[in-house]
């Protein structure tokens, strides 16, 4: 098989990011396709991806940090559902033609080409039945994170905020909470209630019309975590020390990828209580690649107990469309590319 494997391979390509990543991509079709060197590692041909925010944030970032991440030119993509081609002299549960699916972090050679290099701990199967390609190429970063910052967090029973329900993350968060047993109260705009209600959520709050900190405080203290996807409002983590049980957590998840959002998070993180800060466990999230959460989350989706979210699916041509549409903040679940066939 590995005779068949093309030496160049079509991707989208950028050097720079200014003004933004898609202004700046081009497909070419004679990138070098990249090889496997460790004894763990999977070449897999992908046949969708799907985008998440940090796939241009991380890019946009100011070029010497951008550099320390990512060598240029570059392909971007995490999240992926392809054919494995070729394996490590270590990997033993992966059989070549098995279709996987999983994310990479940020890299040279991202999802968004025809083929990527990938650890064998990164990935998962696909089930024989039950969840398409392209809902698979949909779970990798924004499945994992959902699912590992809730499930250590929460039991049977508790009351979770997830802030910002209505995205890539959020849509995973509300039916993995309602899985795990928790009670969701969740934040969305006005056009985005129903579908965050048919996710499962108990309780929405228009965060266009109302005070969010102010309804969570009316609640007393009664979550045991809250999942904060967004970042806004500024004053939400403080106020949490109102609305989150004794042994609570905040989660924070996403919010502007900037120098001072970094540096609002660290002085969440680090400053005391008696100079200002929370009193409540405060927890920026970290993915972190799990074959086995990959397989849960495959396993549920094959039997219904949660769904993938696909706002719309694109094909490989229209990747800069794509991104307009995700810079937005607007999509509904997630955005799918069709990279092979």
């Amino acid at each position: 098989m590995a005779s068949t494997i093309p030496t160049t391979m079509k991707a989208h390509i950028y050097t720079n990011t200014s003004p933004t990543l898609e202004a700046n991509l081009s497909i070419s079709t004679s990138v070098p396709t990249p090889t496997v060197s460790g004894p763990n590692e999977l070449l897999i041909q992908v046949l969708s991806a799907s985008i998440n925010p940090a796939d241009h944030k991380v890019p946009e970032l100011p070029g010497p940090v951008r550099r320390l991440v990512i060598k240029t030119p570059a392909t971007p993509g995490m999240d992926f559902c392809g054919r494995v081609v070729q394996a490590g002299t270590k990997v033993d549960s992966i059989a070549l033609g098995d279709i996987v699916y999983g994310r990479l972090g940020p890299k040279q050679h991202g999802s968004l080409g025809e083929y990527i290099i990938a650890p064998a701990n990164a990935v998962a199967v696909l089930p024989k039945e039950g969840v398409t390609v392209d809902e698979a190429a949909a779970i990798g970063v924004a499945g994992l994170t959902a699912y590992q910052a809730i499930q250590p967090n929460v039991k049977k029973g508790d009351k979770i905020f997830i802030n910002g329900s209505s995205g890539g993350v959020g849509c995973f968060a509300v039916q993995i909470a309602k899985v795990l047993g928790c009670h969701v109260t969740a934040s969305c705009s006005p056009a985005k209630a129903e579908l965050v209600k048919s996710l499962g959520a108990d309780e929405i709050i228009d965060y266009t019309t109302t005070d969010v900190c102010e309804y969570l405080r009316a609640k007393g203290k009664v979550f045991a975590q809250v999942l904060d996807n967004v970042g806004t409002p500024d004053n939400l983590y403080k106020a949490s020390d109102d609305f989150l049980i004794a042994g609570g957590k905040f989660v924070q998840v996403g919010s502007p990828l900037s120098l001072g959002a970094l540096r609002s998070a660290a002085s969440r993180a680090l400053l005391p209580s008696f100079l200002g800060g929370g009193k409540s466990k405060y927890e920026v999230y970290t993915i972190r690649d799990s074959a086995e959460d990959l397989k849960v989350l495959g396993q549920w989706i094959k039997e219904k107990k949660i769904k993938v979210v696909i706002e719309q699916t694109y094909e490989f041509e229209d990747v800069p469309k794509a991104f307009a549409k995700l810079r937005t903040g607007k999509s509904a679940g997630k955005l799918v590319i069709h990279v092979g066939k």
